[in-house]
């Protein structure tokens, strides 16, 4: 990880084709109690393993497109589906009478922690609780592993109700960071009609 010199304050320039995002990294230490939550018929989770890798990559690009979601995008086809097929790693399609809704993925691989890696709808399904049910069993998941703490991290370019509502699922802010990478739709591995709300600056 590169360090920025935090020495100096100001504005620092990104060259052409590059984006940058702004990390909140949160975390809980003890588990907290499940949020009230809609009681909604013909909802469940179902696991997703190397085998279901073009759905999983389809259900990534639906909830994940218009908040710039690219880390499983420019991944190896093969790197992905060796994450997936890891006994550690835990991925779920949230489905509402059969149709992917939603993905909830938790990764156990480093010791001590759970980190909620990738938790989302896709925008049709946003509100009306559906949200709630997805993470108090995403956290009951997480917290019967037995870590000593669970993790997920947001940024400055995700749903901008994302930090919120982790706040409100018992998650603490505890550390920020600066992201920085290639602009995926200028690399051709999203359209370039993802995140409207972060412009393209081309060279």
């Amino acid at each position: 990880m590169t360090v920025l010199d935090t020495r100096r304050n100001g504005y620092t320039e990104l060259p052409p084709g590059k984006i940058a995002a702004a990390v909140i990294h949160l975390e809980q230490r003890t588990r907290p109690a499940p949020r009230p939550e809609p009681v909604v018929e013909g909802l469940k989770l179902e696991r997703l393993t190397d085998a279901d890798l073009d759905r999983y990559l389809a259900l990534f690009a639906a909830v994940g497109e218009p908040w710039l979601w690219f880390g499983r995008r420019i991944m190896p086809r093969e790197t992905l589906a060796a994450i997936l097929a890891d006994v550690d790693v835990d991925a779920r399609a949230l489905t509402r009478d059969g149709v992917d809704i939603g993905l909830v993925e938790i990764d156990g691989r480093t010791a001590g922690e759970v980190e909620l890696a990738y938790f989302g709808l896709v925008p049709a399904a946003v509100g009306g609780g559906l949200g709630r049910w997805a993470m108090n069993r995403a956290l009951e998941a997480a917290w019967a592993r037995g870590p000593a703490r669970v993790t997920v991290h947001t940024c400055n370019l995700d749903h901008p109700g994302a930090l919120d509502f982790y706040v409100r699922s018992g998650f603490v802010p505890h550390a920020r960071s600066i992201e920085i990478a290639d602009d995926p739709r200028l690399t051709g591995h999203l359209p370039r009609s993802a995140g409207p709300h972060v412009p393209l600056i081309e060279a």
